[in-house]
């Protein structure tokens, strides 16, 4: 894995994997993003919760992957900016394969899947990323394949 930022097109090589950061859980903050955007028993009621198929609280899925994307957009904007991002066209194949728990700390990574030089407007390329996060055994926990357009280094 690398650990350099990802700012312009040419920085987007196809097979890169770099880690982003980790998030980490805790049930008041899972309950709390809960009762407020996804107020379903397993989320917040830890009673409820202990007697569902998930035998507990977890996290919403899409309480993970807003710390997910906040964590790509630190990693890739920084404090200094990500100069080359133009747009993002948006995500594909978003999935929720194993259930976030009080506690559970992800790192998330991002993987170029493909990088594209705009054949219509020389000054950019679009990029395609898969951001996942894995728990503490490895296992991952939620992807989704991320789209942008990003712009050629020197042509600003």
């Amino acid at each position: 894995m690398s650990d350099r930022r990802l700012h312009w097109f040419e920085d987007f090589v196809p097979g890169t994997t770099v880690t982003a950061g980790t998030i980490s859980f805790d049930e008041a903050e899972i309950i709390a993003f809960a009762r407020r955007y996804d107020p379903q028993p397993f989320h917040i009621d830890p009673v409820a919760a202990a007697g569902s198929f998930y035998g507990g609280i977890i996290a919403s899925g899409w309480h993970t992957f807003s710390k997910i994307i906040r964590t790509i957009t630190d990693y890739t904007l920084g404090h200094d900016g990500c100069p080359g991002f133009i747009v993002s066209p948006g995500f594909e194949d978003l999935r929720w394969i194993k259930p976030v728990r009080p506690g559970d700390v992800l790192t998330v990574t991002i993987e170029v899947i493909s990088a594209t030089a705009s054949e219509t407007r020389p000054d950019r390329g679009l990029i395609k990323q898969r951001f996942s996060a894995a728990n503490a055994t490895g296992e991952v926990v939620c992807s989704v394949l991320g789209k942008a357009f990003i712009g050629k280094r020197g042509q600003q």
